[in-house]
């Protein structure tokens, strides 16, 4: 489905209530929205995976505790790298998006 085409709900059919289309604002807000969820959700994958197995490398571990920790941590890192992909995207979309002024220059709608 291309960037031009109109919104249809859930199905491509050209039938039920259509929406205005998407401004370049409001696609472009989108994209950073995704990559700042994504970006975030790395960081905090990596912190997660980092702080559980952190020990394995200062720490003289057996063989069975590092591989714990390994799968522990990246296990962790997986579900939160999902958990904040997923609270930023419905952040985003609960809010709206970004919120347009009525009238370029003003910060309130009724000033």
């Amino acid at each position: 489905m291309s960037n031009h085409a109109e919104y249809t709900g859930g199905h491509r059919g050209g039938t039920g209530a259509t929406r205005a289309r998407r401004t370049q604002a409001q696609r472009d807000a989108v994209t950073v929205e995704i990559g700042y969820a994504l970006a975030s959700a790395a960081f905090v994958a990596a912190v997660a995976f980092g702080v559980v197995t952190g020990p394995a490398l200062f720490l003289d571990l057996s063989a069975g505790t590092v591989h714990a920790l390994v799968t522990v941590g990246g296990t962790l890192a997986g579900v939160l790298f999902a958990l904040r992909v997923a609270t930023v995207l419905f952040r985003f979309h609960r809010e709206g998006g970004l919120p347009q002024p009525s009238q370029p220059g003003r910060t309130r709608p009724d000033s």
